[in-house]
């Protein structure tokens, strides 16, 4: 906040005090921890929020180097400070508890070894990574460099493994084997993990969700089931890593099941299916409809097409919600990660050569069993009824969801659209973004108002699409920095995405040609932001005041 001023007919009316009061709120929901001003003629009234007078010489290094403390400001100015978070005393000895052992969550296993931090890692499935053994069979877009976590590398080399070639597309199951299982095997991964242990609930020991007082110095508890045995962990510190693949969404364009949908499950496959290996026999001979625009939906189609070369009788459909099929085919050449390009390239072709019965803006509200056949009906984008006969199966690739009963009893703070972790959302509302970026973003935007809980991976992003691995790695170093204490590692944060080449798509008025998200007036990628500071009295109209102790990251291009 760089200047409180309240103009002379408005003064007296609690205004002023109601900014400054608005602006710690939002500071403590950051988890910022503590706020410093300078001011020559208001020292009294901040002192009214708690701030109190500190000498100069304690200010962070990071306002320490500001334009304030360099002579913007008088040296006359009185250095004020505030503590928002009393430092919490986690009870010796416990630990940190990671819930899921998919890259991210494992990540983050590997950032706590390093920092010498007692873990557990949760897992409901029977292996690491079982998420990704669901889809094995697909061979992911992003090469191998990022979809290896540097921690993880760094333990791994002793043991003489050998890292994959950086340019190389894994399947997803590479990643398991290559990777995860032997991170798994290592004595101080192998002690920590619990498998088959699935998380049902996590709350503080002692508290539910409306009391306050003390519960930042509780225990978490984290409740569980492996088997018939009910399971309860404590632990200091939170890392939900669970991700969203098992919650996928379903056919229904509301957000609702179709009416019929779930009498229909049996001829309904969520997520992307082993077309051409495991469940060949389910498309053979059959007409398949495919629903979604995502990566998911494409992989799938590729592989019925390839099917229908070589087995009669084998047909497929496509049905899309959107009328505007740009970002589902991509940037094509100007995709920084050719195989994700080529990908939407390969589908455009399989539409325009007629290989396929294409449904665009189709909204699906009701699934009929008609004749041994499904019979999906839905709304077209100017409202008239659709009707698709013959259908023998559907493949549902509609995107996740996050899973938000778990934390139904801690204090989280979600973007109220898309679930993702607040300050999140408006950097990845995918009505706005399509460029697979994300501005660099670490443990502040991913924690809540419940201290020491975090939400990491693709969860953190709700129901937005385009997460990437190295996201999540990233993600993780960050937030396992904050919980070490090290506020300093945390809040260097460094992200350099892949951008897909399809900017500004969804945004009204914005062309895919690099206007809006990505234009000119968007920040420089390389500016260096100060450290927050603003003003209540004193040292002129844009100098001093109010000022978060850590700069925030540099803010780049949504498409850098």
């Amino acid at each position: 906040m760089r200047s409180v001023a309240i103009s002379p007919g408005l003064q007296k009316r609690g205004v002023g005090k109601a900014l400054v009061g608005r602006f710690l709120d939002e500071a403590r929901g950051l988890s910022i921890r503590r706020v410093f001003l300078l001011t020559v003629t208001a020292p009294e009234y901040f002192e009214r929020f708690g701030f109190r007078r500190l000498d100069a010489k304690e200010a962070p290094e990071a306002l320490k180097a500001s334009a304030e403390f360099r002579g913007a400001c008088p040296a006359s100015a009185a250095f004020m400070g505030l503590s928002l978070q009393a430092a919490t005393t986690p009870e010796p000895g416990l630990p940190v508890a990671v819930l899921g052992a998919g890259p991210v969550g494992l990540a983050a296993a590997a950032k706590l070894i390093e920092r010498g931090l007692p873990f557990v890692v949760l897992e409901a499935g029977r292996e690491v990574g079982s998420n990704l053994q669901e889809y094995g069979h697909v061979r992911l877009f992003s090469p191998w460099r990022y979809n290896v976590d540097g921690s993880m590398a760094a333990l791994l080399k002793p043991t003489g493994w050998t890292a994959p070639d950086p340019d190389g597309l894994p399947l997803a199951r590479d990643i398991v084997e290559q990777v995860l299982r032997p991170f798994a095997r290592l004595p101080e991964v192998a002690a920590a993990l619990h498998l088959g242990t699935k998380v049902l609930a996590v709350s503080r020991e002692g508290f539910d969700k409306v009391k306050s007082t003390g519960r930042d110095q509780a225990a978490f508890v984290i409740r569980a089931q492996r088997g018939d045995e009910r399971l309860e962990f404590r632990a200091r510190a939170v890392i939900d890593a669970t991700g969203t693949w098992s919650t996928p969404n379903p056919l229904g364009a509301s957000g609702l099941p179709a009416i019929g949908e779930t009498q229909a499950t049996s001829r309904i496959f969520y997520g992307i299916p082993d077309v051409l290996g495991a469940h060949r026999h389910r498309y053979e001979a059959r007409r398949t409809l495919v629903v979604g625009a995502g990566h998911s939906a494409a992989n799938a189609l590729l592989a019925l097409a390839e099917l229908a070369k070589t087995v009669p009788g084998a047909s497929l459909a496509w049905a899309v919600r959107s009328p505007v099929l740009t970002r589902v085919f991509g940037g094509g050449n100007a995709d920084a990660l050719p195989a994700r390009g080529q990908l939407g390239a390969s589908l455009r072709r399989l539409r325009d050569a007629g290989q396929l019965a294409f449904f665009g803006g189709l909204r699906i509200t009701e699934i009929r069993e008609q004749d041994d056949a499904l019979t999906v009906i839905g709304l077209s984008a100017d409202g008239r009824q659709v009707q698709v006969d013959g259908v023998d199966e559907i493949i549902c690739a509609t995107g996740q969801r996050p899973d938000l009963s778990l934390t139904s009893e801690l204090r989280v703070k979600l973007d109220p659209w898309l679930e993702s972790t607040e300050a999140l959302g408006p950097l990845i509302d995918p009505n706005v973004h399509s460029c697979g970026t994300v501005r660099p973003h670490g443990h502040r935007e991913l924690a809540h108002p419940e201290p020491a809980f975090y939400t990491l991976g693709v969860k953190s992003y709700g129901r937005a699409p385009t997460f990437l691995m190295a996201t999540g790695f990233e993600q993780a170093r960050s937030v396992v920095a904050s919980i070490a204490g090290d506020i300093e590692a945390a809040d260097r944060v460094e992200l350099d995405l892949p951008e897909t080449g399809v900017c500004g798509i969804g945004v009204p008025g914005v062309a895919a040609t690099g206007a809006g998200c990505c234009g000119d007036s968007a920040p420089s990628p390389i500016a260096k932001p100060k450290p927050a500071m603003g003003k209540a009295g004193g040292c002129g109209p844009s100098s001093c005041g109010t000022g978060a102790a850590t700069p925030k990251p540099p803010v780049s291009r949504c498409c850098r």
